[in-house]
């Protein structure tokens, strides 16, 4: 029973990824057609954080009501539906307005599958389902791609991948009697659990620095993976089809560096993998900033992809030893607002400064987060001692 719920489990969070970068991806083709500058991307990617924030704001009641099975459901169920809307609309309005379900799909799912994992699973697995997010991240931009390379329209792509969503949703639905079986002894052993308020959670010691380290993560990986494309299109000179393609490999270098931290992640901590991953990241900005032609600055957009992969799995499974796991549901769903809104608020504003000043910047906004969020990992662990 508990294996076939760890598949499910996984299973959902391909479907939390699918969505999550393709419109980075397919924007390039987009903005031109529908007649808006190329700065826009960051509005209609703000609206769907904006969702994220929202839900997740609200997950702890949400799930202690309805069960973690059926918000998976209902959450997956959404994001197909808005993205049937974008496979049919032919104006920017129309993609902000299915935006909103596809932000308000994502928090309360996100946050209620994280915490329980965490709560019930050794940190390897944590890896390895968000790896399976990655699965999902690395497939949206590649099928879109491939409409692209095909001559086919970008919303062809977003409705190929809106009928996946729909197929999940059936399989979770059939899957719902063994949520609830589950439920039941989830609710008897955290039945201790306290629901805490923003206010409360943020005079936990360690709480601040952690909800910051959160938003700068999201902050990198949201912006590399929207603006990745643009920035090798309008900058690079590399052609439209290509560069949708070669944006896929961010979130294939962070599949993959996901799935090698699950065989290492149980025996080097989860502080160590954070270190590791930072260590990277930076490495890999340094070599997109290198004069060394299209291929370098490729090699760096992997090597910041595979840095990415054990910093947010390893934060989240840490969560209940930072902050005790009577406390972990209502934390997590205060780090998955945190982190959302780095992916609301930066990648907007280097939208702003792509279009008023220069996309060249794109690697130097991402240290910058890069850096700030070493800081604020590091003060955390100062009060939580190993």
């Amino acid at each position: 029973m508990t294996s076939i719920l760890l598949a499910v489990i996984y299973i959902a969070f391909i479907s939390l990824g699918l969505p999550d970068s393709i419109l980075g991806s397919a924007w390039p083709s987009m903005y031109g057609e529908l007649n808006v500058a190329v700065s826009y991307a960051g509005i209609i990617s703000m609206i769907i954080a904006g969702g994220t924030i929202v839900s997740s704001l609200f997950s702890d009641k949400l799930i202690r009501r309805l069960g973690t099975g059926v918000v998976t459901t209902i959450s997956v169920a959404m994001t197909a539906i808005a993205l049937m809307g974008f496979a049919y609309s032919d104006s920017f309005w129309q993609l902000c307005l299915w935006g909103i379900p596809y932000g308000l799909g994502a928090g309360s799912v996100d946050a209620a599958l994280n915490n329980f994992v965490a709560l019930h699973y050794k940190s390897r697995h944590m890896s390895w389902l968000h790896c399976f997010w990655g699965i999902g991240a690395t497939a949206g931009p590649f099928i879109m791609g491939l409409c692209l390379t095909n001559g086919l329209r970008w919303n062809v792509g977003y409705q190929s991948i809106g009928i996946i969503q729909i197929v999940l949703v059936i399989g979770l639905i059939f899957t719902l009697p063994l949520w609830k079986t589950k439920q039941v002894e989830k609710e008897e052993e955290t039945q201790v659990a306290k629901s805490i308020g923003l206010t409360q959670a943020i005079k936990l010691p360690g709480a601040k620095s952690i909800l910051v380290a959160f938003l700068c993560y999201c902050a990198v990986e949201s912006t590399a993976g929207l603006w990745a494309s643009s920035y090798m299109v309008l900058y690079k000179g590399i052609n439209v089809e290509t560069a949708a393609k070669w944006a896929s490999l961010f979130y294939l270098g962070i599949t993959m560096g996901r799935f090698a931290c699950g065989f290492i992640t149980d025996r080097l901590g989860d502080k160590r993998m954070v270190r590791l991953g930072q260590l990277l990241a930076t490495i890999g900005i340094v070599v997109m900033l290198l004069p060394l032609g299209n291929i370098v600055t490729l090699i760096g957009l992997i090597l910041l992809g595979l840095g990415c992969a054990p910093i947010y799995p390893s934060l989240l499974h840490a969560t209940p030893d930072n902050f005790g796991a009577d406390k972990s549901q209502s934390i997590m769903g205060m780090q998955m607002a945190c982190a959302y809104v780095g992916s609301t608020l930066m990648p907007p504003i280097f939208g702003l400064l792509a279009d008023k000043v220069t996309i060249q910047l794109y690697p130097f906004y991402l240290m910058v987060f890069v850096l700030l969020m070493v800081v604020m990992v590091e003060r955390m662990n100062r009060v939580h001692k190993e």
